[in-house]
């Protein structure tokens, strides 16, 4: 050792009496703190704007211009201007003979050589620390363990470059040569991982040789067994590469032994990265402090509980529109959609099967009309390069598995090795796939039954089967919607009570906008629902008080004649936005944080609610109307035209009114709960894909909120996060010229002159 500490020694003081090494000190100094300077600067600016700051962290370390990640992006073009004069200065001046003769090692030479390279990485690292540390005493609650390990990723970065400069300065006597040489390795190392994509075990090899976005991890705030073992395996298969070069350049052999030792060293590397690569031999360490690289504690739970084997089988049809995200060529990229989950639970298998079908959402829409379904596939896999032998035909796939519900999408069904199985859609929405949350809650069925529930028919009630303005089917049955409740975790059906009972599986039952009164007979069967505990989602409309208040009057609650309306330039007065209580804070977290915003539920045509605590339930007003600029209007009913006025001599009062109420009870040792509201259109297909200006609506948490109220949180699942808490700074603008001075005037000039006096004293001997 104390020889490879010599020899890193001469280096280092060969390398610092150049004023090349100086050079790019001085540059990468001044780029780092250009880059933070303008990063920081802008929270600055920001934060004197009175804008709110947010995970100023990531804004300026590691966000898309932040300066871990800007110094990542341009390493390369440092590193093979340092190594490329390592060897191939002792080649070109003949010193390489005399350390051939000296009691040295080629492998001494060559770990010598590389240490010197190491300790030269770690100044660059210690520059990068200055900034670091600065925005520690200076961001509020700044999650160092996350800069520091991106500062690891960039420093094991620099190490794999330099290894593999070493070993292109071996090979050649001319520094140019190495240093180009360096250059076209990275480049190939950088974009190999797109090749032969499309083919399954070149895929393997090409996509874990690949460096590009090794780093990425670690700039994220995760570091991962296989990156950091990718890195060692790099770093050794070149220094390993180098001490083969300088051996086989001073004792000759065969072209073929020395072949089959490269080759064997190679692979040995490969086989090794390759055992690194498979889930099951990987390890995760989660360094931010808000775990935001890793599942959340439920999903977590979830995934234990699942015992034995798992297997997603994705269904990929040409003609439909999402094909491309599951091609052979993407299949690396699709993985990683579930790798957190395969973090949690290795024995995770993934299938593709692939066919051709008629899709509701075609691929090409417009194209190709005149073409078959076969040869439709057909010309598509000619232009896009795929083997057509690998699809199946309609008849096949219906053979293999029943995709007619879903329309030949592009779906997942996960299967358990108990048979279980559900599925997993994409949504018509800008991300397309699903999220943790829909993940976690296709997980979730396998271990809880789905809560069921049944929308009441008969009586013109809201149909969750049509997709007309009025009804349901948007959130209650759509699966191109992300939140439906059959996305959601749910089982959503619609049921008529005049011939049959209300099934024991039913865990709530919804009666939206009755146009006319149930039954003697299907009053009784709702009663014995009542009585046994179950949980109600009942919605009224304006002039429904002769259907629905027979039923509200169970629970002390009836609609009030009339319709609501507030004061509204921009709007017809009969919508109103109804405000959230302090009841519905208490109740609901997101409810608390939708309040705090001012979020609204708005509402086209509302009945006001009122209620007597007479009947056993606790009643709480979730949403009420304004205060002020409200009131039930009893006259008007033309509310495009009409003339509106307040006549408080018929029983029109301005004040708040309750729209939305909760019912709790204790009822058979659970607690019943029941929503009523006084509107039926804030949740239908038309109001869902409305949108306002100068509204807050938060119609679809309303009912995301309500649902996972009425089935004791367990739908839909909750994979929200702490709010990050490094969102403010402990210094102001006053501060920037002087951190300006310090960051682009002061480091680089102190770099600049301690390489100018050494060169100087030097020059002088």
């Amino acid at each position: 050792m104390k020889t490879i500490f010599r020899l890193a020694k001469t280096e280092l003081r060969i390398l610092f009496c150049s004023p090349v090494s100086w050079l790019i000190l001085v540059i990468f100094a001044f780029q780092a703190g250009l880059n933070f300077s303008e990063n920081f600067g802008g929270q600055l600016k920001r934060l004197a704007l009175e804008y709110g700051l947010g995970e100023v962290t990531m804004q300026t370390f590691a966000g898309y211009t932040g300066l871990l990640v800007s110094m990542v992006n341009n390493l390369y073009l440092y590193i093979p201007l340092i190594t490329m004069g390592l060897m191939s200065r002792e080649l070109s001046s003949g010193s390489i003979k005399f350390l051939y003769s000296s009691p040295i090692t080629t492998t001494q030479i060559i770990l010598g050589k590389y240490l010197s390279m190491l300790i030269y990485g770690f100044i660059l690292m210690m520059i990068l620390l200055i900034y670091v540390f600065f925005g520690y005493f200076t961001i509020e609650n700044m999650d160092l363990p996350y800069v520091l390990t991106g500062v690891l990723g960039l420093y094991l970065l620099t190490c794999a470059y330099a290894a593999i400069g070493l070993f292109m300065s071996s090979i050649t006597s001319y520094q140019v040569v190495a240093a180009m040489g360096t250059l076209a390795i990275l480049a190939v190392l950088n974009f190999i991982g797109d090749v032969g994509q499309s083919i399954s075990f070149v895929r393997d090899i090409t996509y874990w040789l690949s460096i590009s976005g090794r780093t990425y991890p670690f700039l994220s705030g995760m570091i991962c067994s296989e990156d950091i073992l990718y890195f060692i395996i790099v770093i050794s298969l070149f220094i390993i590469l180098s001490i083969m070069r300088l051996q086989s350049a001073r004792k000759r052999k065969s072209k073929v032994v020395t072949f089959a030792r490269y080759f064997a060293v190679i692979g040995g590397a490969l086989f090794i990265g390759y055992l690194t690569s498979l889930p099951i031999s990987k390890f995760y360490y989660d360094a931010t402090a808000l775990k935001k690289n890793t599942l959340t504690p439920g999903s977590q739970e979830v995934v234990e509980k699942l015992e034995g084997g798992l297997t997603i089988t994705t269904y990929v049809n040409i003609l439909d529109e999402n094909y491309g995200s599951a091609l052979p060529d993407q299949l690396k990229n699709d993985f990683a959609r579930f790798e957190q989950y395969v973090r949690f639970k290795p024995e995770i298998k993934m299938k593709y099967v692939y066919y051709y079908a008629p899709s509701v959402q075609p691929s090409f829409p417009g194209r190709f009309e005149e073409l078959q379904e076969k040869e439709r596939a057909e010309k598509i896999c000619k232009i896009m390069d795929l083997d057509f032998d690998m699809f199946l035909s309609p008849e096949e796939i219906d053979q293999l598995v029943d995709l007619r519900a879903e329309g030949y999408r592009f779906v997942r069904v996960l299967e358990r090795e108990n048979g279980q199985k559900t599925i997993l859609r994409l949504y018509n929405d800008m991300m397309k796939h699903p999220s943790e949350t829909e993940i976690t809650t296709a997980l979730k069925r396998f271990l809880v039954p789905a809560p069921r529930i049944a929308f009441l028919t008969g009586h013109g009630e809201r149909s969750v089967n049509s997709s007309g303005d009025r009804y349901y089917y948007t959130f209650a049955k759509s699966i191109y919607f992300r939140q439906s409740l059959i996305n959601q975790g749910f089982d959503a059906f619609e049921l008529s009570i005049k011939e049959h009972e209300i099934p024991e599986d039913v865990n709530i039952l919804v009666i939206a906008d009755m146009r006319t009164p149930l039954s003697p007979e299907e009053m009784e069967k709702l009663k014995h629902y009542i009585e046994r505990g179950g949980n109600l989602f009942i919605l009224g409309e304006p002039n429904r008080q002769e259907a629905m208040n027979p039923i509200l009057g169970e629970f002390g609650v009836k609609l009030m004649p009339g319709t609501l309306v507030q004061q509204n330039p921009d709007y017809l007065p009969s919508i109103i936005t109804a405000q959230l209580t302090d009841q519905a804070a208490a109740q609901s977290l997101s409810y608390a944080q939708l309040k705090g915003w001012g979020g609204t539920i708005v509402m086209p045509d509302a009945s006001p609610l009122q209620y007597e605590t007479n009947k056993g339930y606790s009643i709480k007003p979730i949403a009420v109307t304004r205060p002020r600029g409200s009131w039930n209007e009893l006259e008007t009913t033309d509310f495009l035209d009409g003339k509106l006025s307040l006549n408080e001599a018929i029983g029109e009062k301005e004040q708040s009114y309750p729209v939305v109420l909760s019912l709790t009870r204790a009822n058979g040792g659970k607690e019943q709960r029941i929503v009523i509201t006084g509107d039926a259109d804030c949740i239908s297909n038309a109001e869902l894909a409305n949108g306002r200006n100068g509204m807050f609506a938060i119609n679809f948490n309303f009912i995301s909120e309500t649902f996972k109220w009425l089935s004791y949180g367990e739908f839909p699942i909750d994979t929200s996060r702490p709010q990050a808490i490094d969102n403010g700074l402990r210094v102001t603008r006053k501060i920037e010229p002087w951190m300006n001075l310090f960051a682009l005037g002061i480091i680089p000039f102190l770099l600049a002159l301690t390489g100018f006096t050494i060169w100087y004293k030097r020059k002088g001997r």
